[in-house]
């Protein structure tokens, strides 16, 4: 059998390589605005527009007033790790620029038609760039700066282009990035327009809480506490938002090193471990942090995409972050002002009353009041003695009441099959910190997590009510408004097609708001703006949603938000109530979240324990 030959090793074609390339930092039209707005940045531009259309696959237009290039530099642009950011290997452990690579023009121009305007005050030059190829090489008159015009994105690649979104999606990740991109460099005026409408722009002014009130609303950028602190090799400063203002997903913790737009999950626990003390279990803060550290010190040759970084002295940088926003909260929260009981007693001072007939001095009157009070005393002293008395009656006559409704039955000494006979013989007895409720059986002590359990019941509640579209809505005569984001407010349409079934529809409202004119039947006993923004970051999270999965987030998200919480205390009647709604669960020992509702301590693990036997 003949031996076939071994492929030869050849060097692959520039056009080739460029398409390589393209595939790590031109994922999709946001990672093109990426690219080219960082350039931007790093030409030292003071304003930056960015135009999408149709999502950014047909065309994108980002202008600046930076430094401009002249004829020479424009052609090098687009040769494969060309620069101007870089001249040794030394500088690759000292970058100082936003992009150091010189793949992304060359990248851009491989798999789409490009044109490219550029002026450094004396120059102009025209360059067009049509899928690797170029076609037009000519001086133009420009203003100073630069004009990049991409179009035809993917269109000679097909595998890529059928991977893309609906326009909507696209266009509201460009606006998350442009949103970020403001809060990193809020001393730069951005404008982001979309078909031909301006969506989103800022001031330049510096300021981040207008930014925060243009991305949030007013309430957000209200409760921001500025921060800042540094040590030997960190600064760190920003803004972390009041925890009574949370969101569902980490999603909104903004982290920028050296002013680049950076992610990492060690961050993000230890702003969360800062706020661990304020926030409620599974809600996250809004942070924007920005760190800044000696070049050196940073590694951001990690990926092409430059999101991720590597960073000495890791644990230095962390602990600054946790105490530095850990300060700025317990700061804040001391400052709440609390009035005086001595001032409000002012409001009850009043003249004397002039009468119109002598008025006998009230020396002897005192002393009847005196007298009668005394008198009274012991009335109110037998009074609650009485009160204390049926109140102790009281307690056992219920214990009395219960013990034939547990105990008359044939002994059921199965107990532990666990099915919904289980409750039938738990016998309320107190509620612990206002969170646990305490029960007895034939095994030993049942505690009841009282949160988790009204949750459980809720959710098999409306598990029920949703199978089927929702029909009945109520009318709302005030609208419920949500402050949004750009990117958000972009694909409210989207959002539509998936939560018309459950009876809720959104309407744009302005450039920064949505807002519900109906609510369907189902929606009561529950914050419903709190229950509407989670249902927002449900899709800002998740790229792909399928009505299966919404729908169960939907439920859990009510069921949790209608339900008895943890710090309340209950009557015996409620704590009875909570029972026997388990009672009718399908499946009354887990959470939709998966945390139990019930654990059981048995008399032998109790008498081990005492070290009993």
């Amino acid at each position: 059998m003949e031996v076939q030959s071994v492929t030869k090793i050849h060097v692959l074609s520039e056009h080739l390589t460029n398409m390589i390339a393209a595939g790590e930092v031109v994922e999709r039209p946001a990672g093109i605005v990426k690219e080219c707005v960082e350039n931007s940045i790093d030409a030292g531009a003071t304003v930056i527009e960015v135009e999408v259309f149709q999502g950014g696959i047909e065309r994108i237009v980002i202008t600046d007033d930076g430094c401009g290039m002249d004829h020479e530099d424009a052609h090098l642009a687009f040769m494969r790790h060309a620069t101007s950011k870089m001249h040794s290997e030394e500088e690759l452990f000292n970058i100082q620029t936003m992009g150091f690579r010189g793949e992304a023009l060359p990248s851009i121009a491989s798999v789409a038609q490009v044109e490219l305007q550029t002026s450094n005050g004396k120059e102009g030059t025209l360059l067009r760039y049509n899928y690797g190829s170029l076609d037009v090489d000519e001086k133009c008159n420009c203003p100073r700066g630069t004009k990049l015009d991409v179009s035809g994105l993917f269109i000679k690649t097909p595998a890529r282009f059928k991977h893309l979104k609906s326009t909507s999606y696209e266009f509201s990740v460009i606006a998350d990035l442009m949103n970020k991109m403001a809060l990193s460099h809020p001393d730069i005026r951005f404008q982001l327009s979309h078909d031909g409408r301006v969506v989103f722009q800022t001031s330049g002014n510096g300021n981040i809480q207008e930014i925060l009130y243009q991305m949030y609303g007013k309430e957000v950028a209200q409760n921001a506490i500025h921060f800042e602190g540094s040590n030997e090799d960190f600064h760190i400063h920003g803004y972390a938002i009041q925890p009574k203002i949370n969101r569902a997903t980490k999603y909104f913790m903004f982290l920028t090193l050296n002013t680049r737009l950076i992610r990492s999950v060690a961050i993000q626990k230890a702003i969360l471990d800062a706020y661990s003390d304020y926030m409620p279990p599974n809600r996250f803060p809004i942070v924007v942090l920005q760190m800044d550290s000696d070049t050196q010190l940073v590694d951001v040759n990690v990926h092409p995409n430059k999101w991720e970084v590597r960073l000495s002295k890791q644990g230095e940088m962390l602990d600054l972050i946790k105490k530095t926003i850990q300060d700025a909260l317990n700061a804040s929260l001391k400052t709440v002002s609390v009035s005086k009981p001595e001032k409000k007693s002012v409001i009850f001072e009043q003249p004397e009353i002039q009468y119109s007939y002598p008025v006998k001095p009230r020396l002897k009157e005192d002393k009847t009041i005196e007298q009668s009070f005394q008198n009274y005393k012991p009335i109110k002293e037998t009074i609650v003695e009485e009160k204390r008395i049926y109140e102790e009656k009281k307690i056992p006559e219920i214990k009395i009441q219960e013990e034939p409704i547990s105990y008359p039955l044939p002994k059921v000494e199965e107990t532990n099959d666990k099915g919904p006979e289980f409750f039938k013989h738990l016998q309320v007895l107190a509620q612990l910190h206002d969170s646990y409720i305490l029960c007895s059986n034939e095994e030993g002590l049942v505690i009841v997590d009282q949160h988790a359990a009204q949750e459980r019941y809720h959710y098999e509640q409306l598990n029920e009510k949703l199978l089927v579209q929702c029909t009945n809505k109520q009318p709302l005569m005030v609208p419920i408004q949500l402050d949004v984001s750009s990117n958000v407010l972009a694909q409210y349409m989207t959002i539509n097609e998936k939560t018309a079934f459950f009876g809720i529809e959104f309407e744009p409202f302005g450039t920064d708001q949505l807002i519900l004119r109906e609510i369907p039947l189902w929606f009561h006993d529950v914050d419903q703006k709190q229950f509407l923004q989670d249902l927002l970051d449900y899709f800002v999270e998740n790229q792909g949603v399928d009505m299966a999965k919404l729908r169960k987030h939907m439920i859990a998200t009510m069921a949790c938000h209608s339900s008895i919480r943890f710090n309340r205390p209950l009557s015996m009647q409620e704590m009875k109530q909570v029972i026997l709604d388990l009672q009718k669960c399908k499946q009354p020992y887990h959470c939709p979240h998966g945390r139990p509702t019930v654990i059981v301590m048995s008399d032998g693990e109790l008498r081990k324990e005492f070290e009993r036997g």
